[in-house]
């Protein structure tokens, strides 16, 4: 069976080799700067870099430069959102150097704290390195916060937690009905930003085509998982532990085979890079992409929520997630409830990866990156409830967002744990969880 299901995520890339392969090459030659910033894109190595004001302003056309042992090996310019990416040649030991003379009029009379940070680049792991600028002689971290860097933090937490929420609702269903913990849940949020990646900068098709297109690829592959893999496993008595190793040696099998097809590197959807934002509150500025994708976000999640609470596939799926024994014996048909929410969880986890990369770039470990954060959402939410996977979603979005502006950018994964932990000690079964006596 696994034999199977490798075949046939071999079969659904194998119709993107030819064309990801010669264009690979091109986009990364286009996004980087220089030839040893290709190379290290094409080996899935590099550095996210974020130039910031003291007051939480992005800082656009600044130019940042790697360096390895004094010599410059990638430079790069942030873009409207004041983030940068430079790619690494290998592994290993680097600094960042921020030019202060290129930072534009905005960010006139600020510096840095230091204009050089050092780092370091590791295999299958993404880096992220900001510096944060001030006036001379000012400590930005005892300067105090304003009211409208709260608001801005506030405003894009919201929206990253709703794209978290995207994907936290399925893999919240899947285990509700299931019991699987399944880590590779991130590579169908990979999914759907790669193969619609895939359909409107290489197959030429209008994004909103290419998009709904991708949505269907994961819908199938979700399908896919279910039928050749996780019913038999099901079937045959397989151990819940047993099955979340296996969901880990997928994740893995997925991720590397995004690498050897896609390259390397961070991409943009083509038409959606350098979009100017817009005020919509007092010192709040956002994006009308950002404005858009978070409405379509709100409108799926509401539809999902009332499919759940009001149709009959609905009912019947809190009914498996409650009590599977007695949903069969009233007549129901588990599997096809249980291969339902694998589609329909899958199709959520590939729109969470679409609108993930037109917020933040496209890359072949994008999921993985967030798959902690998907998990602390559900579990904070309560394991297996849908409307608590969306809470826990919000409550974490607003945490990793809103604690960087006491924190470095860094460590802003810490607040949502952070949070996550003291809930849990007060609450263990998680916010709308409901506690079970067990024994």
């Amino acid at each position: 069976m696994v034999l199977g299901l490798a075949l046939a995520v071999a079969a659904l890339v194998a119709a993107l080799v030819v064309g990801a392969a010669g264009a690979a090459p091109a986009a990364a030659a286009a996004a980087s700067p220089s030839a040893s910033a290709a190379e290290g894109a094409a080996g899935g190595l590099s550095i996210n870099v974020r130039v910031r004001t003291g007051d939480g302003d992005d800082v656009p056309g600044a130019t940042v430069e790697l360096l390895q042992d004094g010599a410059q090996v990638a430079t790069a310019e942030t873009d409207a959102s004041g983030t940068a990416q430079l790619a690494a040649p290998s592994a290993g030991a680097y600094d960042v150097r921020l030019d202060t003379d290129s930072l534009p009029a905005e960010a006139d009379g600020l510096e840095p704290r230091s204009d050089t940070i050092a780092t370091t680049v590791t295999e299958g792991l993404g880096r992220t390195v900001a510096f944060r600028l001030s006036e001379p002689g000012t400590d930005t971290a005892a300067s105090g916060v304003s009211a409208g860097q709260v608001l801005q933090r506030v405003a894009t937490g919201l929206r990253f937690g709703l794209v978290i929420a995207l994907g936290a609702i399925g893999l919240s269903l899947i285990f509700g009905t299931t019991g699987l913990t399944n880590f590779a849940h991130s590579e169908l949020i990979t999914l759907g930003a790669l193969t619609t990646y895939f359909y409107t900068a290489i197959a030429g098709l209008p994004f909103l085509l290419a998009a709904a297109l991708g949505l269907v690829t994961c819908a199938v592959f979700g399908y896919l998982n279910d039928r050749v893999l996780w019913q038999p496993l099901r079937r045959r008595g397989t151990g819940l532990i047993a099955m979340m190793i296996v969901s880990i040696g997928l994740s893995l099998f997925l991720r590397y085979t995004y690498l050897y097809v896609f390259q390397g590197g961070v991409r943009t959807f083509p038409g959606y890079a350098g979009q100017a934002g817009v005020q919509v509150l007092p010192g709040v500025l956002l994006r009308p992409l950002d404005l858009w994708t978070m409405g379509l976000s709100v409108v799926v999640l509401v539809v999902v929520a009332l499919a759940l609470v009001k149709t009959r596939l609905g009912k019947a799926t809190r009914a498996v997630a409650d009590n599977p024994a007695l949903a069969s014996a009233s007549g129901i048909d588990v599997d096809r409830v249980i291969r339902t929410v694998w589609i329909v969880g899958s199709a959520l986890a590939g729109l969470s990866g679409v609108v993930l990369g037109l917020q933040q770039g496209i890359s072949f470990q994008m999921g993985f990156q967030i798959l902690l954060l998907v998990f602390a959402a559900v579990t904070l939410g309560g394991l297996g409830t849908a409307f608590g996977a969306v809470l826990g979603s919000l409550v974490v979005g607003l945490f990793v967002e809103v604690s960087t502006l006491v924190i470095p950018t860094e460590l802003q994964n810490l607040g949502a744990l952070v949070i996550l932990i003291l809930i849990l000690l007060v609450r263990p079964q998680g916010i709308l969880g409901r506690a079970q006596r067990i024994g």
